[in-house]
């Protein structure tokens, strides 16, 4: 069993949240549960799923057979999501009890809305009530821009920790980390490096400092985020690159390699909304 040291990122409500884990989008659930496992051998302890992606069962599996390496579920962070179909009064707060179930725990660690569309002030209202039951530890947003953080901010009762935002070095979505930092909201990166976009993986930038420090340019990319002070959950099912993935907390890029990523920022987005 692999032991990785992953910084752990104070939330405002004073939970932690490891910064770095596992995106499990797009994995099938028969395949989700050994992926799961694999990267928990490796060091990985934080999960990210959501109920549109059919895998939480899985999930919660997998993190029940790692009894079996001397793990507990306080050992784990588990991140779930409800989606929009689920955003009305009373609606959301039932999925938050099937989540439970499928997850086959007591409590979420993080529960996000998926998209700011629909009724998500209700939606939100009862993520609250959840919260208020001890079912979830800590709730956020996900793909909101800052006037949907704005609408949030204005009308809840307790904070959101986290928004989960498209976010790479060809789009650092500097407004909302900007309006996220001032009102004490973590920011997490999906498609850390932009979906796999080749153009910007084999940068030169990228090859440089990935020759320099003897790692892979996706492995640079996923460095800056860390430096960054983001939250990142990279998605693999490849073992190689569940390892590789990980193995980022062993050097450091200095300020100038920061600067020169900072400047590939063209507010390229893969996923419009």
């Amino acid at each position: 069993m692999a032991k990785i040291d992953i910084p752990q990122i104070k939330l405002q409500n004073g939970e932690t949240i490891p910064q770095f884990g596992l995106g499990v989008y797009q994995i099938p659930e028969r395949e989700c549960e050994e992926v799961c496992l694999k990267a928990i051998k490796l060091g990985y302890r934080h999960i990210d799923t959501a109920q549109i992606y059919g895998n939480e069962r899985a999930v919660g599996a997998a993190i029940k057979k790692s009894k079996s390496f001397g793990l507990e579920r306080k050992d784990f962070f588990i991140t779930t999501k409800i989606w929009i179909t689920d955003f009305e009064k009373g609606k959301a707060k039932r999925q938050v009890d099937e989540m439970l179930k499928r997850l086959d725990t007591n409590y979420i660690d993080l529960l996000l809305l998926h998209w700011p569309k629909n009724n998500y002030i209700a939606a939100y209202k009862d993520m609250e009530e959840a919260f208020s039951e001890g079912k979830v530890k800590s709730i956020g947003l996900s793909n909101f821009k800052e006037n949907n953080i704005k609408e949030i901010l204005n009308i809840c009762k307790i904070k959101p920790v986290i928004d989960q935002i498209e976010l790479h070095p060809y789009a650092q979505r500097k407004g909302i980390v900007k309006m996220c930092e001032e009102n004490g909201i973590n920011v997490e990166a999906w498609y850390p490096i932009a979906h796999g976009d080749k153009n910007l993986i084999n940068n030169s930038i990228f090859t440089e400092m990935a020759k320099k420090y003897k790692k892979t340019n996706a492995q640079i990319i996923l460095r800056w985020h860390i430096q960054k002070g983001f939250i990142i959950f990279p998605r693999a099912k490849n073992p190689v690159h569940l390892e590789e993935n990980i193995n980022i907390f062993d050097f450091e890029l200095s300020e100038e390699e920061m600067k020169k990523i900072d400047g590939l920022d063209k507010n390229k987005i893969y996923v419009s909304w």
